[in-house]
């Protein structure tokens, strides 16, 4: 059974979707991420109904917008990194829709800025339930996507995508998601963003780890580049190590051991390290890539569920 579930995922990669087609821009989508989009509002939402102050329709909205602003940054990158000659037929990662043909520069410009707009329309109703921190925080994190690899110094071509991940995908979207609900903020809501954070900077890692014969012969400056693939290494392994001790801290500050639920998953956390330092850079980190996605999302039920128990 799970040698033709194997052959049957080797096929669907062997047969790209049709230029110009769903499946085209689903692949400029990147669905296999948007668990960094997911897990946030899961922490921030969990916490608002231990709260009580949990409010469904904000939640959705907040779902619905870190989805399209991710959707849409994707769409950015697969955009930008084409058009600086970045991805190329020698790249090592997934398929991407321009670099193959799939999708023109035009077709994924008007992808992302619907992408963008949708994200926005979701903002108009979250600003006028919340304010304008959240206007604020909605048009940074736009700018962020597109300045990721967009511009004459894009953050993620300065080695500064890290910090940017962290922030965007920690405490901005995890905080952002209470606020919205509870139209206030938490100590307990920042005390969770900060592993969230990390574990979404740690899939960025396994990225630019992978990337790092091509990044380089663009012009890249990621971390891995400016310090070499051992510190990339030790960069994954201490933001996974951190997110399960930081456990330990809010745990004993909210008095809710439940909140250490998520070390249930450590020994599948601790295998990604293992396989990480036991891998060269190339594709088989596709592999790890997907499975650290994986990893965020349970971590997140988990802790999300130590909320609410």
């Amino acid at each position: 059974m799970c040698d033709s579930r194997r052959s049957w995922s080797k096929f669907l990669s062997l047969m790209p979707p049709k230029p110009g087609s769903i499946g085209a821009f689903l692949l400029a989508a990147r669905p296999r991420t948007l668990t960094a989009s997911v897990s946030p509002v899961l922490v921030g939402s969990a916490i608002a109904w231990g709260d009580d102050v949990f409010a469904l329709i904000p939640c959705l909205a907040a779902l619905l917008g870190a989805l399209w602003i991710q959707i849409g940054t994707n769409i950015a990158n697969d955009l930008y990194d084409h058009l600086r000659g970045t991805d190329t037929s020698a790249r090592l990662g997934p398929l991407r829709a321009a670099q193959s043909g799939l999708l023109t520069p035009d077709q994924l410009r008007w992808a992302m800025g619907a992408s963008f707009l949708l994200a926005a329309l979701c903002g108009v109703y979250l600003i006028a339930r919340a304010g304008w921190p959240i206007a604020v925080a909605g048009a940074l994190a736009i700018a962020s996507g597109i300045a990721y690899t967009a511009g004459p110094r894009p953050l993620g071509y300065v080695g500064m995508g890290d910090l940017f991940v962290f922030i965007f995908f920690g405490p901005v979207a995890v905080c952002g998601t209470y606020y919205v609900q509870a139209c206030g903020l938490s100590l307990e809501a920042l005390l969770a963003s900060l592993p969230i954070g990390f574990l979404t900077t740690a899939i960025l890692v396994v990225n630019d780890v992978r990337d790092i014969e091509s990044d380089t012969r663009a012009g890249k400056r990621t971390l891995p580049i400016r310090f070499g693939r051992d510190f990339g290494l030790a960069e994954f392994a201490a933001l996974i190590v951190v997110s399960y001790c930081w456990l330990f801290l809010m745990g004993h500050l909210a008095r809710n051991w439940w909140l250490l639920l998520p070390w249930l998953g450590f020994p599948w956390a601790f295998s990604l390290i293992r396989f990480f330092s036991r891998t060269e850079p190339g594709p088989r980190l596709n592999l790890l890539l997907a499975r650290a996605a994986q990893h965020l999302l349970l971590y997140s039920v988990l802790l999300g569920l130590g909320y609410l128990a």
